[in-house]
């Protein structure tokens, strides 16, 4: 079974009787939000980097091993944020390598630090696989004789207003739904693999237990994929959408310092009569930021999908710097 895992998710991506969400998933998404809202960039007031690592489904040959590094910051123009990232996600024998530059315009609401911010991205992707890593019942199938090497660009906006105990934002990274089919292919099929839009919605709360010394921070992460997709030309395509994904995230942090948690993932929509089968995982995870600025966490998600007869968890580790952390702790510390 583990060896056929690239399979099934190949057919996943060539097919439409098989629906599920394309982006990178991450436990830690508070802490990587830019990777799906652009106009996250600048909002931390200071300059923020950082890198996460995520092995999904360990011990599964050919599941999926995703890399993000990124950055923003606010400029000398106290309006403006910029951002950038970059990400890596291999599954199976794909493998798509990206680069997105951000530009958030931030525009006060109130005289309590809150603000709106309009965020938009651009940025370019390589997605590339090599099918001679399958094994073929049919050698001579024309779905797989060329093998995708693509430079794919992409654009991307979204909203989100946020100020010390709250946020709320709306996003859609990726606008354009490119073709991920070699260029040279010329079989004709009602179907063929292509990027589809995902959006995601976030909101988050910051509720004092003991005055700063101790936070509770629920919140909560949306992501769908076919809102629009009676909108798309094509009327094969129309039908083709993957079950609605939310994460619920329950945290405390302690003295601004110390911060764990615990989350459920799970869809909306269940596969057919068994409501269980919408189940992803349970995930704890960890942080702790240091006065000099350094972040340094790490998560495991426990598989309660019927992946589980045959595959571990998934576990990520974080590491990230913010600059000029001690003064903006006093100023308006940042919860999000």
């Amino acid at each position: 079974m583990r060896k056929l895992l690239p399979l099934v998710i190949l057919i996943t991506c060539l097919t439409g009787s098989i629906y599920a969400q394309q982006d990178a998933m991450f436990t830690n998404y508070v802490f990587n939000a830019l990777n799906y809202n652009p106009a996250y960039a600048g909002s931390k007031d200071h300059m923020a980097i950082g890198a996460l690592h995520r092995t999904q489904w360990w011990g599964i040959n050919g599941a999926p091993s995703t890399q993000s590094v990124f950055m923003h910051t606010p400029l000398k123009n106290d309006r403006v944020g910029i951002g950038f990232n970059l990400f890596n996600d291999a599954i199976g024998p794909t493998n798509n390598l990206g680069v997105n530059v951000s530009y958030a315009y931030r525009i006060p609401i109130g005289e309590n630090g809150a603000r709106l911010s309009i965020g938009i991205q651009g940025g370019i992707e390589n997605f590339r696989s090599d099918w001679d890593e399958l094994i073929l019942d049919d050698s001579g199938d024309g779905t797989f004789l060329n093998s995708p090497n693509l430079l794919l660009p992409n654009f991307g906006g979204g909203i989100y207003y946020y100020s010390k105990y709250f946020y709320a934002g709306l996003s859609v990274p990726h606008l354009v739904e490119n073709s991920l089919r070699a260029s040279e292919d010329n079989i004709n099929t009602a179907l063929s693999a292509r990027q589809y839009r995902h959006y995601y919605f976030a909101m988050g709360t910051a509720i004092p237990l003991n005055g700063d010394d101790l936070i509770f921070k629920p919140s909560i992460l949306v992501k769908n994929v076919g809102l629009d997709s009676k909108l798309r030309k094509d009327e094969q395509y129309q039908n083709i959408a993957a079950p609605t994904e939310f994460d619920i995230d329950l945290s405390l942090l302690f003295y601004e310092t110390f911060w764990v948690g615990a989350s459920f993932r799970s869809a909306l929509e269940a596969f057919g009569s068994d409501p269980s089968s919408s189940y992803d995982s349970v995930d704890v995870w960890a942080q702790y930021m240091l006065n000099s600025g350094l972040r340094i966490g790490a998560g495991y998600d426990f598989t309660v999908s019927g992946l589980s007869r045959v595959a571990s968890g998934s576990f990520e580790i974080m590491l990230g710097y913010e600059f000029d952390y001690e003064e903006n702790k006093t100023v308006t510390p940042r919860y999000f």
